[in-house]
């Protein structure tokens, strides 16, 4: 692997941290120890926004939702243990299996709809809630069992269900299948006894066995590549573009590198429309000018690919549309710079300037390499910019964001009039018309229609696939590779044949 030297300074503390021999400790007994990049609360709840890797691997862990992921990245049981779907694909209806919140009480069909539809109602701030258009009414039917009503069938609601966001808490509490404890600055996790086991002692006693338990401490990337290189750590989770020149500094082994082939957006998403950026044909020029490919090569992972298309290329299950590759896609880079000079050249030649282009993108090492690239492709068309904090006001803003579910419609959803976004007004109806159709092949005509009128709109400038890496000792047989990027913590060590 190579890695670009912009932004080397930004990894020296790495190269301290990582500087000290291997001490062997990896054990086969004991806990299973896990550094996940960002910050640990032990009270994460998933009303609180978007998750850090940490907060969604211990809710995870601790308070599944009513379905969860395996280690494979495939839908798996979760608080509930069975569940069916009408013929008309219009109700989900599952059973939930005999489980306690963390302070001993039974966990019930009405406190369980109760927080969902807390999740998702109107004047929720939840991460997932407008990817829920769907659903009519969530209730209890009995104690034990409850019902997912849509007003249209949602084929990937489970996708949606199983991810840490749509973990059960209930006022702090979790239910399992993994109880935590408080640790010093970890948080160590024990499963959470069979609440049918004949003999609860029994239960107790091998639900006790440090072997079944993990610890998970939040840890900067450099310190959790530290712990992973000198022995204190089995496995890395929550590696993403930003943090991956730490991982190449580390001189870890590249077969301990685990990256996940998924879908989703990386690119730069324009929050305004003035002055330059006011027409279709500029902000289109900003997007033919970025020459991907050696972006991308900079980062030295032959995994991590380009992207042209503003809806992922992957997932388009329902028979819809291939996602729409742009015109320009075809010519060469040398092509493609002549073109977008001539636009800009155009611009200033009525007497217009263009002022410097506010660009958000996380101060990180791989956050200044990729600036570095993409400012010096707008610069060769004269465009000038400059960098700002990811929470800063901007022009364009950097978004990574992974598919949430298999829905071909989501990345125009994600794209089109949201408070982070520009808002074509034909391109929304559309996509509504979309959302609510019926019939798959209206459906699916609405989706391609809608992605032509963005794509002529240009909203995004896309930029490559998202990117997701772990790093794994031999111990975890369970964590690989898979298109969810979803590692369950009960799920790293794969159960034996």
């Amino acid at each position: 692997m190579k890695v670009s030297s912009i932004g080397a300074r930004g990894i020296a503390a790495a190269l301290i941290l990582l500087s000290l021999s291997s001490c062997d400790l990896f054990s086969e007994r004991g806990p299973v120890r896990i550094a996940a990049i960002g910050p640990l609360n032990p009270a994460a709840n998933p009303m609180n926004g978007e998750l850090s890797p940490p907060n969604a691997a211990l809710l995870e862990a601790t308070s599944q939702g009513l379905v969860s992921y395996d280690g494979e990245g495939q839908i798996d049981v979760g608080l509930a243990e069975r569940w069916t779907v009408t013929a008309d694909g219009l109700s989900y209806i599952f059973r939930i299996r005999e489980a306690k919140w963390s302070n001993g009480d039974k966990v019930t069909a009405e406190d369980v709809a109760s927080i969902l539809r807390g999740y998702l109602g109107p004047r929720s701030k939840h991460v997932l809630r407008d990817d829920f258009p769907e659903i009519e009414t969530i209730k209890a039917m009995t104690d034990s069992v409850i019902e997912i009503r849509l007003s249209v069938p949602q084929p990937d609601i489970l996708e949606l269900l199983a991810l840490p966001s749509m973990a059960i808490v209930n006022r702090g509490m979790g239910w399992g299948p993994m109880r935590p404890k408080k640790q010093g600055s970890a948080m160590l996790l024990t499963p959470v006894p069979d609440p049918l086991a004949e003999d609860p002692d029994e239960a107790e006693a091998a639900a006790a066995d440090p072997a079944a338990s993990i610890e998970l401490v939040g840890v900067t990337a450099p310190r959790a590549l530290a712990r992973f290189k000198n022995g204190y750590a089995d496995g890395v989770l929550g590696g993403r573009f930003s943090s991956l020149p730490y991982f190449v500094a580390s001189n870890i082994g590249r077969s301990r590198l685990v990256v996940d082939p998924v879908p989703g957006l990386f690119g730069l998403v324009f929050m305004r429309a003035e002055g330059f950026l006011a027409t279709d044909a500029n902000r289109e020029a900003l997007s033919r000018a970025v020459r991907r490919g050696r972006m991308i090569d900079a980062f030295g992972l032959a995994e991590w690919q380009p992207q042209v298309t503003i809806r992922p290329a992957l997932y388009s299950r329902d028979g819809g549309p291939a996602p729409l590759v742009p015109a320009w896609a075809d010519y060469d880079d040398a092509s493609r710079l002549a073109q977008a000079k001539r636009v800009v050249d155009a611009w200033k030649g009525g007497g217009r300037t263009i002022e410097p282009l506010r660009i958000a993108i996380p101060e990180s090492p791989g956050g200044r390499i990729l600036f570095a690239y993409i400012a010096a492709d707008f610069q060769r068309i004269g465009v000038p910019t400059q960098r700002v904090d990811i929470d800063r006001e901007a022009d364009l803003k950097l978004i990574d964001m992974t598919m949430p579910n298999d829905d071909a419609v989501w990345g125009l959803r994600r794209l089109s009039c949201r408070k982070d976004t520009l808002c074509n007004a034909e391109a929304q109806r559309k996509i509504e018309d979309a959302v609510a159709a019926t019939d798959p092949a209206e459906r699916a005509r609405l989706i391609g229609e809608a992605e032509a009128v963005l794509a002529r709109y240009t909203p995004f400038i896309p930029l490559a696939t998202p990117l997701r890496w772990s790093v794994a000792s031999q111990r975890l047989t369970g964590l690989r590779a898979n298109g969810r990027a979803r590692h369950p913590l009960n799920h790293l060590i794969a159960a034996p044949n």
